[in-house]
């Protein structure tokens, strides 16, 4: 998709790591969930839409969550603050109990 659309091959690594990061946190956490991705256009732009949904057991701290080296596993804690800083668009949407959906957005050039 983003070779289509001629992304550069930094990008396509970027975010690449980026989605891998988020699959990582819903295996991890949530044992299972969903990645979609669409190819979105804005004033002329395009990019690459990723939405990432589990229906795991939420983030109870999303600030903290967010900081680097933050972990409630076994990881390094650089998964959702390091995934946030490859794209260009990064959402957070969780709660405790309501599972968690992240949106990254990766634009061309």
């Amino acid at each position: 998709m983003g070779t289509e659309l001629g992304f550069s091959s930094t990008d396509l690594t970027l975010l690449t790591t980026a989605i891998s990061e988020v699959a990582r946190n819903i295996t991890a956490y949530a044992g299972s969930g969903e990645i979609a991705l669409r190819v979105v256009h804005l004033r002329g732009r395009e990019g690459i839409e990723v939405v990432a949904s589990d229906a795991g057991p939420g983030i109870a701290n999303v600030d903290l969550a967010l900081q680097d080296g933050y972990t409630t596993g076994n990881g390094l804690g650089l998964g959702l603050p390091g995934a946030r800083r490859l794209v260009d668009e990064f959402e957070l949407d969780t709660a405790p109990g309501a599972g968690t959906r992240v949106r990254l957005v990766k634009w061309r050039g």
